[in-house]
């Protein structure tokens, strides 16, 4: 062997052992890895069977393999998201696309990047023992609203839509928290919000059947929540939308297959979960996921002609907006990847075909 070739073998083992060594030392516990970046979210609401795609996302890991640390904080209504997003005290909300729409009219810079619950969960819940047989009935009595919720926001247009006479109805502010015990103590008559979020816990909590109005039946058509962000995100760092995004959709995904376990990992945000309540909540949310123009479609994609529904409701209310004003650019925000549901398809545990 020449005297070129020995010191080329000595120096390709040399540094085959280094290589080597610097692998090792980086499987070793407690090497330093590559820091995460801080990520604040906030919900819609409490940490429930609906939203728990997020608190899934977290607990699987699927935020860490995105290089992100992210904190989910509970919300107050979607309002009250809306205005904290809107004033950057957070980087992702989850929020309804009705709120956004009013948000932006009032030179909120928000802006949806994708949406979970794309048909509209919102309604009017009442004790079926009650008097209460339309909602007609509801005038002379009080209904419960977090003033901070979507359900509050859209209150006109369901008392336009439906003809009631909204000063013969007693709205009362109620803290998230306490919708459900209020109306099954008799505190007020009737809660608004969303069914999937509420139902369940007057059912299998207070042990009492309820009875359902939904807002669209008042024509009020929109698109519920979705992930949202400011204005100046999307243009500045429009690869961290799209890293959140697709953990976040991978985890409301986890919940479809898995949803007993999604339960169990919701109570670990909250004490207050149970399990049977939250499992029920999610198998409600489901229903939301696909609308006729969203169908076949990933989960998150939007559709303009949803959209055009929230316009108009908005519009019938006084607003003047466009829909470009609301959404982001789903085809170079939203991953094309997921899970693509037919109209009759969300009820199904089985997944459908990926999109590439």
């Amino acid at each position: 062997m020449s005297d070129h070739a020995a010191a080329t073998k000595r120096s390709f083992l040399w540094m085959s052992a280094l290589v080597a060594g610097f692998i090792i030392t980086c499987m070793q516990p407690g090497y330093a890895q590559a820091p995460k970046r801080d990520v604040t979210m906030r919900l819609d609401w409490l940490y429930q069977g609906p939203n728990s795609g997020f608190m899934v996302a977290k607990d699987k890991g699927y935020y860490d393999e995105a290089g992100l640390n992210v904190d989910i904080g509970p919300g107050r209504g979607s309002g009250s998201t809306a205005q904290i997003v809107a004033s950057k005290a957070a980087m992702f909300g989850f929020s309804d696309g009705y709120v956004v729409g009013n948000s932006v009219t009032k030179d909120m810079n928000l802006v949806m990047v994708a949406s979970i619950f794309r048909r509209n969960p919102t309604a009017v819940i009442v004790l079926k023992d009650s008097d209460i047989k339309t909602l007609k009935d509801l005038e002379g009595k009080s209904i419960g609203i977090a003033t901070g919720a979507t359900q509050f926001q859209q209150w006109p247009a369901v008392v336009k839509g439906c003809n009631l006479d909204g000063s013969k109805i007693t709205v009362t502010n109620i803290d998230p928290a306490g919708s459900v015990p209020a109306l099954v103590t008799g505190k007020v008559q009737a809660i608004a919000g969303y069914a999937q979020g509420n139902a369940p816990g007057v059912e299998i909590r207070g042990k009492k059947e309820t009875r359902i109005f939904w807002y669209a039946d008042c024509g009020v058509d929109a698109i519920s929540n979705g992930i949202i962000v400011h204005r100046d995100m999307l243009k500045e760092d429009p690869e961290l939308i799209r890293s959140f995004v697709k953990a976040s959709i991978k985890g409301f995904l986890y919940t479809r297959q898995h949803p007993d376990e999604a339960a169990a990992i919701t109570r670990k945000f909250s004490e207050a979960v149970l399990p049977e309540i939250a499992r029920r909540e999610l198998e409600m949310s489901w229903d939301t996921w696909v609308t006729p123009n969203t169908a076949g479609k990933p989960l998150g994609w939007m559709s303009d002609k949803d959209w055009d529904s929230t316009v108009r409701v908005l519009q019938s209310m006084g607003h003047t907006i466009k829909t470009g004003g609301m959404q982001g650019d789903g085809h170079t925000i939203i991953v094309r990847s997921g899970v693509a549901y037919g109209a009759n398809d969300h009820r199904s545990s089985d997944s459908k075909a990926s999109v590439p």
